[in-house]
């Protein structure tokens, strides 16, 4: 059946995610209250036009290559048809390639922009549907669950896709994240890990892991413990030795910290000591767990969400 599209504009307010949380790699992840806003609405015209403020403002592409657009082209493709063309606002807030999950807030963003724009789109492409096209999009589940879902989630693939569930966090965990000037990779980071581990090193990885999930939910003053791994952050501590340097500081202080995702953040899940500085070269805040996840609505950007720094960290 050919798709009716919305003749009005919809936006998406997507948070900001860490991924791994230590042990949990490719697994766990968590949704941090930190957003960006992307509007869009079926242009006249062909092609596609991106306007982008914040974060990457000046470097991101203006046309079909931007990440949203390139997710929203695959949503209408699984929807079953393409419009004609396409206008896109960004005003981003989470830092590009730290691992913070930037590239997994673009795909949802894209995948329930085009669901939304579509009359029918949750009858054609439901929940359930949303997370596999997102996983499938950005390669694995871990970012994009607690992305769509909020809260602190665990992601695993089934021959039919990606699944996840969330989980209520703890009162008691207070993330906050030191965000270097350096970006990362996540193909370089992940071409730094062994195609094998030592047996001791998985076995003691699985059980933090499942320390962690305990710890989170309901007993945050297990979570430096929890937080030990073995499987990743090792063998990439030398392709970021900032962040390595400053994982160690902080665990030795007993702050549960470990490398946001493929890094080079680094995320904290409890409070620093009073006086600790990172360094110049990093920039903390403080932010909370976002409870909702992803939220679309009709209607343009308003002002707020127009503004690179409100609802979200102040520069």
């Amino acid at each position: 059946m050919p798709l009716t599209f919305e003749t009005g504009p919809v936006r998406v307010r997507v948070p900001a995610t860490s991924a791994n949380l230590g042990p949990g790699f490719d697994a766990l992840g968590l949704a941090l209250g930190l957003h960006d806003d992307v509007a869009a609405e079926i242009a006249a015209g062909p092609g596609v036009r991106v306007s982008v403020a914040g974060e990457g403002a000046g470097e991101l592409p203006g046309d079909d290559r931007h990440l949203v657009a390139r997710a929203m082209r695959a949503t209408f493709d699984a929807l079953g048809g393409q419009p004609t063309g396409l206008a896109l606002e960004c005003v981003n807030r989470i830092p590009q390639a730290r691992g913070l999950g930037s590239s997994s807030a673009a795909i949802v963003a894209g995948v329930l922009l085009a669901r939304a724009l579509v009359v029918d789109g949750p009858q054609r492409l439901d929940d359930a549907a949303v997370l596999r096209l997102a996983a499938e999009i950005e390669g694995h589940p871990d970012n994009v669950a607690p992305c769509l879902l909020g809260g602190f989630t665990v992601a695993w693939t089934e021959p039919t896709g990606a699944r996840a569930v969330s989980l209520a966090v703890a009162d008691g965990v207070f993330p906050t994240v030191f965000v270097p000037d350096e970006r990362g990779l996540t193909a370089v980071a992940r071409a730094a890990l062994p195609a094998a581990v030592p047996h001791a090193d998985a076995a003691l990885t699985a059980g933090r892991a499942a320390l962690l999930v305990h710890a989170l939910t309901a007993a945050p003053e297990l979570l430096l413990p929890a937080t030990v791994d073995r499987l990743h952050q090792d063998y990439r501590a030398e392709g970021m030795p900032g962040a390595a340097a400053l994982v160690t500081a902080l665990r030795a202080a007993g702050v549960a910290a470990v490398v946001s995702g493929a890094g080079p953040t680094v995320l904290a899940l409890t409070e620093p000591p009073e006086g600790f500085t990172p360094g110049m070269d990093w920039r903390s805040w403080r932010l909370p767990v976002e409870v909702h996840g992803a939220r679309v609505e009709r209607g343009r950007l308003g002002h707020a969400e127009r503004d690179p720094v409100a609802a979200g960290r102040k520069s």
